[in-house]
Parts: C-alpha cells; sequence; structure tokens
C-alpha cells in the first residue's frame, strides 16, 4: 500500500494494488474508490484529506493474532 498527498490540492491518494481501473465509484462528493474488473479496491482518492482525515498523522499497527 502507498499514500501520496499532495498539498498543492490538499488530496490524499490510497493505493493499495497495481490493478488496472475498471471503475470509480463516488463515495460522497469528497472520497472515491477506484475498482478493478473483480470489483476488488485499487485506489481510494480522498479530496480535502485535511478536514475528511487527519492526514497530518498517519499510523500503521499491524495486530497479531492471538492462538488458542
Amino acid at each position: 500500500m502507498k499514500i501520496k498527498y499532495f498539498t498543492d490540492t490538499d488530496t490524499a491518494l490510497l493505493e493499495f494494488s497495481g490493478h488496472q481501473v475498471a471503475q470509480t465509484k463516488e463515495i460522497n462528493e469528497d472520497i472515491y474508490v477506484d475498482l478493478d474488473a473483480d470489483g476488488n479496491l485499487v485506489n481510494m482518492t480522498i479530496e480535502h484529506a485535511g478536514r475528511q482525515a487527519n492526514i497530518a498523522e498517519i499510523a500503521y499497527q499491524q495486530i497479531e493474532s492471538k492462538s488458542a
């Protein structure tokens, strides 16, 4: 996964795969998701990312599963 932030447009682009985009769906006027031909998530675009998401702070945390 890659995250790109464009300061000039306050846009965040989250790239989940390198698959070819077949369809873009509008979630709301500022959030769009791109899907491949099988309906899998390829990208998410967040316009006005400073307002829509806390783009100033990005954290990644992997949670290990608890074994029985």
